[in-house]
């Protein structure tokens, strides 16, 4: 009897045991946290830039800063959540008996 592996398919490639290709896996899921983190922090520049801009009195409307302020709020909870949601992953992981 011929055992043959389990093909890799377009996701993770899981029939390499030599550590390159958890390794690429690795830097993927570094280079998408990374970016995330990137565009969050960039939410919260223009939130705070917009808020500055009220102050100076240089806002056209206070619409345009409320609605700047939301996207940055809104960013950070969902960024959040899922931070959650990987941590509750990972522990749920931890908990598993091999």
């Amino acid at each position: 009897m011929n055992i043959q592996p389990i093909p890799a398919g377009p996701g993770l490639p899981i029939n390499r045991i030599d550590g390159a290709a958890i390794s690429e896996t690795g830097k993927r899921f570094n280079d998408y946290v990374a970016a995330s983190i990137d565009q969050v922090n960039e939410a919260l520049a223009r939130g705070d830039q917009a808020v500055e801009r009220l102050h100076s009195g240089e806002a056209q409307s206070l619409h345009e800063v409320m609605i700047a302020v939301e996207e940055a709020d809104i960013s950070l909870r969902m960024f959040v959540q899922v931070r959650n949601k990987a941590l509750q992953a990972y522990e749920e992981i931890m908990r598993l008996q091999l």
